[in-house]
């Protein structure tokens, strides 16, 4: 029963890898280095004009106009508890698809500057390590080993908690089929600062 038992873990625990396998957008905040799902990506814009919002939680910059659509911006540094610093010219705000009751919403994340597109297996993901029942963990997909470094895999979804996510001014997202067979869409650095042509996302990723 015991050996049955850890073969069934054991399964779980592959089909989840499976699962977690593919192509990610990787960012920089700091030194470190994070990625997101690209399937979740809807474009990557240079920093824009931010209307700043009153009386809301210091990790929300404000909202933005992105083509009559008004998005709320996540800035990450402070979500996340990390040092503030002066915005740059590879700042970005990378748009995202983000699963609120039985729709998706966009939110806006800021960055310090986007990196590349890297395509992951699942033989080069393993699960976030525990830190004790202190410590949530919850919004970490998987910890990517990409050569020497390691590459922090966000689940988007679970950043902001389900509490933050419903009080967000936020815009919903047109229901788009969008399977991680699809080919990545390319892009177009123009209107963006600093993005290196490694990078396959740009100025749009809207499919």
């Amino acid at each position: 029963m015991a050996e049955s038992t850890t073969g069934l873990i054991s399964g779980q625990d592959a089909k989840a890898a499976v699962d977690r396998a593919g192509k990610y957008l990787t960012f920089k905040l700091a030194s470190e280095e994070y990625g997101l799902e690209i399937l979740k990506v809807r474009e990557i814009n240079g920093l824009m004009d931010i209307t700043a919002i009153p009386r809301t939680p210091k990790f929300i910059r404000g909202v933005i106009n992105l083509r009559g659509k008004v998005i709320p911006v996540v800035d990450l540094r402070a979500k996340f508890g990390l040092e503030a610093t002066e915005d740059t010219e590879e700042t970005c705000i990378i748009v995202v698809d983000v699963a609120r009751d039985n729709d998706a919403v966009q939110i806006g994340i800021l960055v310090d500057t986007v990196s590349e597109v890297l395509d992951i297996g699942a033989e080069d993901i393993e699960d976030a390590p525990s830190f004790g029942a202190g410590v949530d963990t919850d919004f970490i997909l998987g910890m990517g080993k990409i050569g020497q470094k390691v590459v922090m895999l966000l689940d988007v979804d679970k950043v902001l908690t389900r509490m933050e996510t419903t009080e967000l001014p936020v815009a919903s997202s047109e229901k788009k089929d969008r399977k991680a067979d699809k080919e990545v869409p390319s892009v177009d650095s123009e209107g963006y600062g600093a993005i290196p042509p490694s990078a396959e996302a740009g100025q749009a990723l809207s499919m």
